[in-house]
């Protein structure tokens, strides 16, 4: 259970509470850290499914944990940033990307219990996502000058609008196992 992939998923997961804290400190040298953090949080989540594949030490437990991570690290990071900006250009995108999160982990959790998990694995839609939504994230965070903050808002809407079509492949995917009387 304890390979290498898993300790640094289990990482990134530490990785979550001091994002937050330094995401939260009152220094100027803070958001650049907080987005660094982020940013390795990131780099691991690309680590530990390619030494899973290339040191063939794929687990149930990483398969379960990996996306755990995931989800718990973009999520945190996305309810921070619409609490430090307070605005509905952040808002709303956080709150779609946050919805399909659960939706998805939702439907695959019950796609798998009908026995069709395979019909709502991940996509490389889903990859080009992810890419979009970290580097919005880092970008937000880091508040480098206002070219950056343009380029990562264009990012993060770029990644709402992924999310959303992503979402509705799943579920058309999945909509005859949904609609079944």
């Amino acid at each position: 259970m304890w390979n290498i992939p898993n300790t640094i998923t289990t990482f990134r997961l530490f990785l979550i509470p001091i994002f937050l804290v330094v995401f939260y400190l009152p220094y100027s040298w803070a958001f650049f850290a907080a987005a660094f953090i982020f940013w390795l949080a990131s780099i691991t989540d690309i680590l530990d499914g390619y030494l899973a594949r290339k040191l063939e030490q794929s687990t149930p437990f990483g398969a379960f944990l990996d996306p755990v991570a995931d989800k718990v690290m973009v999520c945190t990071a996305l309810v921070a940033l619409a609490s430090y900006y307070q605005s509905m250009y952040m808002t709303i995108p956080a709150l779609i990307i946050i919805s399909r999160e659960i939706v998805i982990s939702a439907l695959r959790e019950w796609m798998a219990e009908q026995g069709k998990r395979g019909n709502v694995a991940v996509s490389s839609m889903g990859k080009f996502k992810t890419a979009a939504q970290m580097l919005a994230i880092i970008g937000l965070i880091w508040q480098y000058d206002s070219w950056m903050m343009y380029l990562s808002y264009a990012l993060l809407y770029i990644a709402t609008f992924l999310t959303v079509t992503s979402m509705l492949q799943y579920l058309i995917a999945a909509w005859s196992e949904l609609t079944k009387n």
